[in-house]
């Protein structure tokens, strides 16, 4: 038995005829009543009454007609509830480094909203290594971080979502000035020496054997490139792009020779059950990233252009 056949059965009680039904199905009429015997003969019974004009059903064909519709039903539903079975649904608990927020992780979150109406998500920001200890304690189900740095919490998987390069940020006057003699005559407004960025930066300052003036200790990037602008000292900060700063009219040069980047990736415990979660967010995260750095490509060359 075939559901092609079953259609068939069905389109000519729709249609009232084999001529109509074979035109609904797509078939000549001649392998409409071919497709017909052939139920005939899987059924053992006639399933119409060919000594009319218009052919009628028999009892035996009123019950397969009955149960054509169910199985068709059955089968024509199981894409719907496929699909539906795809769609994430309860609560997600998700953290996320402060840098994110600015526009990728809204539109991420957005599109993922769009596509499983049924999540409900609850996000939180922190530093990295914050974000790291309350994954651990299970208060979060997933974490948006930048590359765990030792020494950090067992236990973690992480999966790479898109880069940030370290800039030097100073005051727009400080342009004609090289990286190193910006970080010896300004104070430096610097990153929570304790998060996972501090360390890269201070690593770094201690390889190019740089003595610093410490001005203000800060943990959010954007409050950074703010007291920049205000003239109170130079930052290092991590950017998916410079534009932050050059859009105040700053000073930006790249930290570190060559630059230092950090990634920045989502985290998850090894074997929870946040896997598909994790997925979902990751795929629109990386999809969203894709698309600004293509965006700022374009900007750049247009700029460069003119």
């Amino acid at each position: 038995m075939s559901l092609r056949a079953l259609r068939t059965l069905v389109a000519i009680a729709q249609h009232g005829s084999f001529v109509r039904a074979a035109e609904a199905v797509f078939l000549t009429q001649s392998a409409v009543s071919v497709q017909v015997r052939q139920l005939e003969r899987e059924f053992n019974a006639a399933l119409f009454d060919r000594s009319h004009r218009v052919p009628t059903l028999t009892d035996a064909g009123k019950i397969v007609l009955e149960r054509a519709h169910e199985i068709l039903a059955l089968y024509d539903g199981l894409h719907t509830e496929l699909v539906e079975s795809e769609k994430l649904s309860g609560r997600l608990r998700l953290g996320a480094i402060r840098s994110i927020f600015a526009d990728i992780l809204p539109t991420a979150l957005a599109q993922l909203q769009a596509q499983h109406p049924k999540l409900r998500i609850l996000v939180s920001s922190g530093l990295s290594a914050e974000l790291a200890v309350r994954l651990t304690n299970d208060e979060l189900d997933v974490a948006i971080t930048t590359e765990p740095v030792k020494p950090h919490p067992p236990d973690l998987v992480s999966t790479p979502l898109y880069r940030e390069d370290y800039w030097i940020v100073a005051p727009r006057e400080a342009a004609n000035k090289d990286a190193r003699r910006i970080l010896q005559e300004y104070p430096l407004i610097r990153f929570d020496q304790h998060s996972w960025a501090g360390r890269t930066i201070t690593r770094e300052l201690r390889k190019q054997k740089l003595k610093v003036d410490i001005g203000m200790e800060l943990d959010d990037l954007e409050a950074i490139v703010q007291m920049v602008s205000k003239g109170l000292g130079a930052g290092i900060v991590p950017l998916f792009t410079s534009k932050l700063a050059t859009s105040q009219g700053l000073t930006c040069l790249p930290f570190g020779s060559p630059q230092r980047h950090r990634k920045v990736v989502i985290l998850e415990r090894a074997g929870r059950p946040s896997l598909q979660f994790a997925q979902a967010v990751a795929h629109e995260i990386q999809e969203c990233a894709e698309r600004h750095a293509a965006h700022h490509d374009r900007l750049d060359g247009g700029r460069a252009g003119d």
